[in-house]
Formats: C-alpha cells, structure tokens, sequence
C-alpha cells in the first residue's frame, strides 16, 4: 500500500503529516514554508509512494468559507496540474489549530516550545489526516 499525506495549509507555513504504508497510523512530519512547498512534495514522492493527499479546506463555524480558502483552491489546482494520478481529499479543518494547542498543551512541553507556530502547524496536519482515517476506516 501507498502512504496518505496530509496538509494543513497556511500562508506563511504548511504543516504535513503522513500514514504508515498501511494506512493505519498518522505522524507528523514537518512543517514547510508555503513557498518551497511545491519543491518539497516533488522531493517527497520522489522518494516516497503516495497515493492520496487529504487537504485541510478552511471553514468557518457556520460551514462557510473563509479568507484563507482562496489559496487552498488556488494550491489543490497547482497539485492537480504538478501531480495528476495523486487524488486530492478535502476534509473540513474547523478547529484543528485549537485542538492541536490543547493536545501540545496536554504534552507537557515547557511554555516556550508550545509557543512555536510550526509544532501547532504540523500537530494540525496530524489531527487532520487522523480524522480521514478515522472516517474512511470504520
């Protein structure tokens, strides 16, 4: 089996998570900024046999897009254009950054590492992949 990876996208930064080959575990794996990310995911399925990338779509509460949802559509049409046979997800992301600083908060990290913007990022792109799985997997 092929991996799943997992993007959170944000303007300045992107958070990336990806499964085991046997799609049964999600991990983060880094944090990117948004303008080498393109060269990054042609480095990574270089190397790495991805079949399927989950995409965070911004929402929000009422369901309806937001400022930051221009630039995921404007990403997913690159995607598509740069990795044709690479089938893209969309899955709501509405409040995985609040979710990902309560579970770094629950770690135990000392202060100063919790304030660090790309752990959030790449604890985000983790909750977001963890919840395809869990969706697709029942």
């Amino acid at each position: 089996m092929a991996r799943i990876l997992a993007i959170d996208y944000g303007l300045k930064r992107v958070g990336i998570a990806v499964t085991d080959k046997l799609q049964l575990i999600a991990t983060s794996l880094t944090t990117v900024e948004t303008t080498g990310l393109l060269s990054f995911l042609e480095d990574y399925l270089r190397n790495e046999e991805v079949e399927k990338v989950v995409i965070g779509y911004p929402v929000d509460l009422s369901g309806n897009e937001t400022d930051a949802t221009p630039a995921v559509k404007k990403f997913i049409k690159l995607f598509q254009n740069k990795f044709p046979d690479i089938h893209i997800v969309t899955i709501d992301e509405r409040l995985t950054s609040r979710m990902a600083s309560r579970v770094i908060i629950e770690s135990g990290l000392k202060k100063m590492k919790r304030r660090e913007k790309e752990l959030v990022d790449k604890v985000s792109a983790t909750i977001i992949l963890q919840s395809y799985l869990e969706i697709h997997n029942r």
